[in-house]
């Protein structure tokens, strides 16, 4: 079957009109960010914020007429309000903004995040490559060097950081915003801590949107010098808005050697650069495998591949982390092999990768 294109995207929205005004989205220059790529399309709707609750409608009728083309495999579209507004109509402040966290961001603006030095999304093109592994034993080992860190559990589907900080309860509240729960040094915040963890998340994307702002909004973070966010694995409406309205210091992508790994890897990363957030480095995992029995090295997913790739992209090589039993033992009981064994060798590759990721910062 063949890829819908970028002019038969534009040519569908045409015939998407703004109610308020006479022309359609694409003629009114609304549509913005327009990418197209192997049937996958993403775009953003250009919108004044006040208009931001009305405007929902509008872009749901974006999604279904791009849908509905041959060739669209999947389509996503959010609502920003970037563009500064005409000099005869100054900024206002809508009297309810059309915000479902109390102290996110109404329009399509950074959200505020005071207390908080950086902000890094750890993030993979596809899951099932240890990028929570990576975030959580990254999270310690920064904490280890002296720094005040958090975590944010940005999958909303699969939350997995109780589990791996040991974590249980629920948190408290204050009345205004939920208190962090606390692990092995570092704050964390997880929608695990808030569901029945037996119980599947069955959200559409506005809902996992807005779940995300609370619990970066709503939460007493606290004064931290590093936050990490967790991100979901892929390149959706998830990532994509947390990069536009978060003030991401910049990403991290964790990948497995083999090819198919590294193919989606390039996706995430190319998602940052689109959305000006800057790339900090790879990072590959499971790079290969030290059999503690006869001492053999073992390069069981191929090796070198993110290091290759990094070259290519010209961005950073963090580093590489060895595959090993006590890496899934430690993530499974809750104790993290930075914070349970700290002179293990692989500890002290996540550490290696902490003093870069440090220097950078």
């Amino acid at each position: 079957m063949a890829r819908v294109s970028e002019d038969e995207v534009r040519e569908a929205l045409r015939r998407v009109g703004d109610p308020a005004r006479d022309g359609n989205v694409v003629d009114l220059g609304m549509i913005t960010g327009l990418v197209v790529r192997d049937g996958n399309v993403m775009f953003s709707i250009e919108i004044e914020p006040e208009r931001a609750a009305e405007m929902e409608s509008l872009r749901l009728a974006c999604e279904q007429v791009v849908a509905g083309l041959p060739g669209a495999l999947s389509v996503t579209a959010v609502l920003t309000a970037e563009q500064p507004p005409a000099p005869q109509q100054p900024p206002q402040q809508p009297q309810q903004p059309p915000q479902i966290g109390r102290h996110g961001s109404a329009g399509g603006g950074k959200m505020d995040l005071p207390g908080i030095g950086a902000v890094i999304a750890v993030a993979s093109g596809k899951g099932g490559v240890g990028k929570s592994t990576v975030t959580v034993n990254l999270a310690v080992a920064l904490s280890r060097l002296g720094l005040k860190v958090g975590i944010l559990d940005a999958d909303i589907y699969g939350p997995s950081m109780p589990r791996m900080l040991g974590i249980s309860g629920q948190p408290r509240s204050d009345g205004d915003k939920l208190e962090t729960m606390r692990g092995h040094g570092v704050s964390c915040m997880s929608i695990g801590f808030l569901v029945d963890p037996d119980q599947p998340t069955i959200w559409r994307g506005p809902m996992v949107m807005g779940a995300l702002e609370q619990l970066l909004g709503d939460v007493n973070w606290g004064e931290l010098d590093v936050m990490l966010v967790d991100m979901p694995p892929g390149t959706g409406d998830a990532q994509l808005t947390m990069a536009q309205k978060v003030p991401l210091k910049g990403a991290i992508i964790v990948s497995t050697p083999q090819d198919i790994a590294l193919i989606d890897a390039r996706k995430g990363l190319n998602m940052f650069r689109q959305t000006e957030v800057p790339v900090m480095g790879i990072i590959e995992n499971m790079s290969y495998f030290h059999c503690p029995s006869c001492g053999e090295r073992a390069e069981i997913f191929g090796h070198g591949g993110a290091r290759e790739t990094a070259a290519e992209l010209g961005c950073d090589f963090l580093g590489e982390i060895p595959l090993h039993i006590s890496l899934r033992e430690t993530s499974d009981a809750g104790t993290p092999i930075t914070a349970s064994d700290p002179g293990s060798a692989e500890a002290q590759a996540f550490m290696k990768i902490a003093e870069r990721v440090l220097a950078e910062l």
